[in-house]
């Protein structure tokens, strides 16, 4: 079992390694566990603690029945309310028999709600070429690999059909959550539509920075996750960045999608 827990390469983080130890037992206890993986900033060697989310995909022997899911999710709100770093744990439940179907749904635990959702094909590249492996086979031994045009479709669907709406809808862009989520995305998608790699949120904001985002919007976020914790903003600055930050990822997509820009919204 690799060290899990890390706040960069080989250096544990010693609250995180205990939730992570005590998720192993909780879960080989409540379901078949097969492997549990970790992927995202804590694989990438990127983590924050407080400030990642902990992206984990657990490889179970069957499908969970009806009582097994129940189990799982009073597991998840006990480990919500009494463990530290709980509240960022994300877990996919991933049958091993359905390993190969991309588009199918799992039962998830993520952001204090239990619902389904599909591995996507960036997560399984992310699994497949750096997993932190928790316990259990790595995933380049269970899982089918993702190709390049594969990941390319997934990546521009993504963009146009979810994130390019998402600056239609101006009070989203109030929020921290929504403007770093469409940032780094956004950057990310960038990097890997256009030389197939995956990089880290730490590298998206430099390359954020090269595409000429709005410097106030990346010295935010760049604060936020790696500097002092601040306060909310003036509402004056949320709303200042909220339409600094919408309007460049909107350009952004549609350059990157070819998608048709839209006529001005109106006043």
């Amino acid at each position: 079992m690799t060290e899990p827990g890390m706040t960069e390469p080989g250096v544990p983080e010693p609250g995180v390694t205990r939730l992570l130890g005590r998720f192993v037992a909780d879960v080989s206890a409540a379901v078949p566990l097969v492997a549990l993986w970790a992927h995202g900033s804590l694989a990438l060697g990127d983590f924050q603690p407080g400030r990642s989310d902990l992206d984990l995909v657990a490889l179970v022997g069957t499908v969970p029945t009806e009582a097994r899911r129940e189990r799982l999710r009073a597991l998840h709100q006990q480990l919500f309310a009494e463990a530290p770093f709980a509240d960022k744990l994300h877990c996919t439940y991933l049958p091993r028999q359905g390993v190969a179907d991309a588009a199918r749904s799992h039962p998830t635990w993520a952001l204090g709600e239990w619902f389904e959702r599909p591995v996507s094909p960036v997560g399984r590249r992310e699994l497949t070429t750096g997993a932190l492996v928790l316990t259990g086979p790595s995933p380049a031994d269970e899982l089918p690999g993702v190709s390049d045009a594969e990941l390319t479709a997934f990546i521009r669907r993504d963009l146009r059909d979810y994130w390019l709406p998402v600056t239609a809808e101006p009070d989203l862009w109030l929020r921290d959550v929504w403007v770093d989520a469409a940032m780094l995305t956004f950057a990310r998608a960038s990097v890997t539509l256009r030389d197939g790699r995956l990089i880290t949120k730490r590298e998206a904001l430099d390359e954020l920075r090269a595409q000429g985002a709005p410097a106030a919007v990346t010295d935010d976020i760049h604060r936020r996750r790696y500097g002092a914790a601040d306060g909310p903003g003036t509402e004056q600055w949320l709303h200042q960045r909220g339409e600094l930050a919408r309007e460049f990822v909107r350009a952004g997509i549609e350059a990157s999608t070819e998608s048709p820009r839209r006529p001005p919204e109106p006043a």
